[in-house]
């Protein structure tokens, strides 16, 4: 009997222990679960804060990536790419002052030519027979409306000079220069004084380059 008792008493013992083993269990179970919450929540808060620096040295970058591009963009061509800029730029302006020099060389004999035949004189540059019809033609086509006529000659050597500079006025005092390199080759060509009409000529060239430069060209539509 006391055996039975005994056994009983034990076992009423070892379950009480078992429970308070497992509520302590339980507790230490929550305890953790509460200190890995506040760990989580810390870590994020770090993890918060971690992201917005990085946000911010981000921005740094950035800016320094700009800062970079410009100066690649600045030190972009080369001391060779740019003197090889300048000299095409030198070659073009050559090019068209050689094409108007040229231009007016052959225009300013030309009308020269046509003068001299106007009078009955036989060009130098062409071998041809100064007659009746050959005088007559040549009043006409150097007659204010004629085709060698100062108003047409000169307005021919200016739109020429437009065409090459592409519109552009700046251009306008390095393309009259030429104009009067030409002028001054033709005269030495022909050997003496151009004739009267095309001084004349000159001076109109020079007028209808200065009215261009200046934006004073009359653009009313002749009737």
């Amino acid at each position: 009997m006391l055996d039975a008792i005994s056994s009983v008493v034990s076992a009423v013992a070892a379950q009480s222990v078992t429970a308070k083993d497992e509520a302590q269990t339980k507790n230490t179970n929550t305890a953790s679960k509460k200190q890995d919450a506040k760990t989580d929540k810390s870590d994020a808060k770090t993890a918060g804060f971690s992201d917005e620096a990085a946000v911010y040295e981000k921005s740094d970058s950035k800016d320094d990536s700009k800062d970079t591009a410009k100066s690649t963009v600045n030190q972009k061509m080369s001391k060779a790419d740019r003197d090889a800029l300048v000299q095409a730029l030198k070659d073009d302006a050559n090019a068209r002052q050689q094409q108007l020099i040229e231009i007016v060389r052959k225009s300013m004999t030309g009308q020269a030519s046509t003068w001299d035949k106007s009078q009955g004189l036989k060009s130098l540059f062409e071998n041809l027979t100064v007659d009746a019809d050959t005088i007559a033609q040549a009043k006409k086509d150097i007659a204010e409306d004629g085709y060698w006529g100062v108003e047409k000659t000169s307005d021919r050597i200016l739109d020429f000079a437009k065409a090459l500079s592409g519109g552009d006025k700046d251009k306008a005092d390095e393309l009259l220069n030429a104009f009067k390199k030409g002028f001054s080759q033709a005269t030495g060509a022909w050997g003496d004084k151009l004739p009267s009409i095309c001084q004349d000529t000159y001076d109109a060239v020079v007028k209808k380059f200065d009215d261009w430069k200046n934006g004073t060209e009359d653009t009313q539509v002749q009737g």
